[in-house]
């Protein structure tokens, strides 16, 4: 891997195979009494969120813990932030501290990559969403949990599975990383919504386009719906939440049609009665819950790989057995 993750484009088949792969050598840490690694004692990782977020914050947050790095987490309000301080002034006083590592959320597309090609700072970046541009741990942590269920082991891809992805494509970092991803991964992805939220340019994306949800379901391997992201919109995208469910929400009797064994995803939060109902959402084949519990493991993989460096060779497996053994 290089030395940031700032988008999941980046990634190669191999690249993407080691993260997964090493995911699952550390989920297993998951059913230890003792579940910490001492591989990234002494280092130190910095959240730096821009944007409100839970799920993706703590979710960073215990990877690095579990790795033993020491977390700092630094919220824009209430900081020198929101009194006008810029990006570089931030980057510059994280690098005074000896930020190993700085996982950045941010509301503009492309400030990541800024921090990581500035010169500001000498650790890691990680991208944990940036404006409508991209979320690759996310992308990640799907593709692990697709792996996962679909049956794909370890040193496997997602070749010849069919994905699709439904709902506001247009504001959505999560699509865009998955398309990536995925299509790097073998997986053919379809994505479905109203004309009015698919991007400009989305023909050039490796994937296939529709705007009829029905006409895919019976082929498709795993359903991903997707929030509507009202916050990022500044007009109509489609007349009324009723019309939008009937069209493009996954109900009970959609998720019928699609076969025995697809997933329905989610990255979450939800919204529970627009773009999927409460017994699809609450249902077996419904991996939402299980996508939070493997976004730990795979944000603790790049996290392992960004700084404890890519030579593994079982080296998680291994460095769990002695950390239990240090702990005892």
């Amino acid at each position: 891997m290089e030395r940031h993750l700032i988008s999941a484009a980046d990634l190669t088949r191999d690249d993407a195979v080691l993260v997964l792969d090493t995911a699952e050598e550390l989920a297993r840490l998951a059913d230890r009494p003792i579940k910490k690694l001492p591989t990234l004692r002494g280092r130190t990782v910095v959240n730096l969120f821009f944007e409100d977020s839970t799920r993706t914050r703590i979710s960073f947050e215990a990877a690095a813990k579990r790795l033993s790095a020491d977390v700092i987490n630094f919220s824009a309000k209430g900081s020198s932030v929101s009194k006008g301080e810029s990006l570089k002034d931030t980057a510059l006083t994280l690098e005074a501290m000896g930020a190993d590592a700085v996982v950045i959320r941010h509301h503009d597309s492309g400030a990541p990559h800024r921090l990581a090609t500035s010169g500001w700072i000498g650790g890691s970046v990680v991208n944990a969403g940036d404006g409508t541009h991209e979320h690759p741990t996310q992308a990640l942590l799907d593709a692990f949990t697709l792996r996962r269920r679909l049956g794909t082991g370890r040193g496997g891809d997602l070749g010849g599975r069919r994905v699709t992805i439904v709902g506001d494509i247009l504001h959505s970092r999560v699509a865009r990383s998955n398309v990536h991803l995925l299509s790097t991964l073998g997986a053919e992805v379809t994505l479905v919504a109203p004309p009015t939220l698919v991007p400009v340019g989305v023909h050039a994306w490796p994937c296939e386009v529709s705007y009829d949800l029905d006409a895919v379901l019976p082929t498709s391997d795993a359903v991903m719906m997707l929030r509507v992201q009202r916050e990022r919109m500044n007009a109509a995208y489609f007349p009324t939440e009723r019309e939008y469910a009937r069209r493009y929400g996954l109900d009970g009797g959609r998720m019928a049609r699609m076969p025995e064994h697809a997933l329905v995803m989610h990255p979450g939060p939800m919204n529970r009665g627009m773009e999927i109902t409460a017994d699809v959402a609450d249902s077996d084949r419904c991996t939402a819950v299980e996508q939070v519990t493997n976004g730990v493991s795979t944000r603790m993989a790049v996290l392992y790989l960004l700084l404890g460096g890519a030579a593994l060779g079982g080296a998680p497996g291994h460095a769990a057995e002695n950390s239990a053994e240090e702990n005892t």
